[in-house]
């Protein structure tokens, strides 16, 4: 019983250790974009997946999540450097803060990351400049609603409770969900016919 509770602490250590390396100051853009990197794929792949069940879809596409996952870099390079700026802009966990840290957050960086989004993959598409605006123009929409509504109550508790260091871990978590979304609005070939 002793040698079992021994290796549990020698484990929490461990894990702790690891985490307080990888969430360091020295590592975190690097941590900060592997977690988007991962989530964005697994996003895509679970799109995928459920495309395939519908029968839109005839089987899963590597070059969709790479390109899925380096748009997930774009993002997470962006958010990082997003949150330390807001945090040194407005620092501080009032209520005060926490809203107008939401509220720039929505006209700003949601804005942003959608951009960030569409142009990514329409460098890594190779699309010409009229068909990135006329996919910004038909979809962009869709994903800032749905930002309205995820984000606004996510971003309190980001905000409110958690260190700079977790909010891109935090983001990722929340955002999953959101990334099967994106990845759905993305390749919507019927909201390009609007």
């Amino acid at each position: 019983m002793k040698m079992n509770i021994a290796r549990g602490v020698s484990l929490l250590h461990r894990i702790n250790a690891v985490k307080e390396q990888l969430f360091s100051s020295k590592n975190l853009l690097y941590t900060n974009v592997a977690i988007s990197i991962s989530l964005s794929a697994i996003g895509d792949i679970l799109e995928q997946h459920y495309e395939i069940i519908k029968g839109e879809w005839d089987k899963w596409s590597p070059s969709r999540t790479r390109n899925m996952a380096v748009s997930g870099m774009s993002i997470g390079i962006v958010c990082h450097y997003w949150y330390k700026y807001l945090d040194s802009k407005l620092s501080g966990r009032t209520s005060k803060i926490v809203l107008k840290k939401v509220v720039i957050d929505q006209l700003v960086c949601s804005p942003l990351c959608i951009g960030v989004f569409f142009l990514t993959l329409g460098i890594l598409e190779k699309n010409s400049w009229s068909e990135l605006k006329a996919e910004i123009a038909s979809k962009a929409h869709r994903l800032y609603i749905a930002e309205w509504i995820i984000w606004p109550p996510a971003q309190v508790i980001n905000f409110y409770f958690l260190p700079t260091k977790y909010r891109v871990l935090y983001d990722n978590t929340i955002s999953l969900g959101y990334d099967v979304y994106t990845s759905h609005v993305k390749h919507d070939k019927e909201s390009m016919k609007c």
